[in-house]
């Protein structure tokens, strides 16, 4: 829990009141428990995720005992979250135990609709800000990040025995397994990451209208996940596409680069006179 305030982007977070803070971290807190469960834990994980679906289920039934969800039961009780995301992003938890490649980018996006987008449904349900179209421009902007850390761990995840990168693209740019696991970045392997960071880019930019549609704290926060991706993007393309060596993380300077024009420009919108 004490680390979901360190992720994404924590100006943002640390600026939250305290209780917007807490309903956050909560749902975090389940999240990287979930993560933690299914990519890390050293026995068996499947028990593991079974283990996790008893306390969610202890959970919707009031009677959390698991200090993850004691924290997270407030959220639940008052804002009447669904069990579907929590749900979710178990299943995608389950699927990493046995699916280690996608076949294409429908495929990968089936999986990002499970693994990233429920945790955008909760943030703005948290919010009050739930809306189709809101929850749309969510869900390109929490596959883009999904994406975006694929590309940033692709070496590690293929260590792991996963290749989140679909099939089709690699075999496209002429990659293999073995491009994944050198110790540099190859030519190859650098036209197939450049290929996903412009269409990752296009998704984490629809944040821009849902950044713009929001006011005050949801906005500021928002406005940090969607520019936190967008300059993730950024020090990769800055890399020259350098995914395997090296910082890929996008750094403070970055990041506020993005942020502050991202934030502003919806501001100035909403202020413009309408004609």
């Amino acid at each position: 829990m004490a680390q979901a305030a360190h992720e994404n982007f924590p100006v943002a977070l640390r600026a939250l009141p305290k209780h917007l803070r807490q309903h956050l971290e909560a749902i975090y807190g389940y999240a990287r428990l979930t993560d933690n469960l299914g990519d890390e834990y050293p026995g068996d994980r499947l028990a593991a995720l079974d283990w996790l679906q008893e306390q969610l289920e202890k959970l919707f039934a009031g009677k959390a005992s698991h200090p993850v969800f004691r924290q997270l039961l407030p959220t639940v009780t008052a804002f009447g979250l669904s069990r579907t995301p929590f749900d979710q992003l178990l299943a995608a938890n389950r699927m990493d135990q046995h699916k280690k490649s996608y076949a294409n980018w429908d495929e990968l996006m089936e999986y990002c609709r499970l693994s990233a987008n429920p945790v955008g449904h909760l943030v703005l349900a948290v919010f009050e800000s739930a809306t189709d179209d809101r929850l749309a421009a969510s869900d390109a902007v929490c596959s883009g990040l999904q994406v975006l850390e694929h590309l940033q761990d692709l070496g590690e995840d293929a260590r792991a025995g996963r290749i989140y990168m679909p099939i089709d693209d690699m075999e496209r740019f002429g990659c293999t397994r073995g491009d994944l696991l050198a110790p540099v970045t190859g030519k190859r392997l650098r036209s197939l990451v450049a290929h996903q960071v412009g269409r990752t880019r296009d998704m984490v930019g629809k944040g821009e209208s849902l950044v713009a549609s929001l006011r005050g704290y949801p906005r500021l926060a928002i406005a940090g996940f969607v520019a936190g991706g967008l300059a993730g993007l950024d020090a990769i393309s800055a890399a020259r596409f350098d995914v395997l060596g090296g910082n890929r993380q996008a750094g403070g300077l970055r990041l506020t680069r993005r942020f502050v024009p991202l934030y502003l420009g919806s501001l100035a919108r909403r202020r413009r006179p309408a004609r």
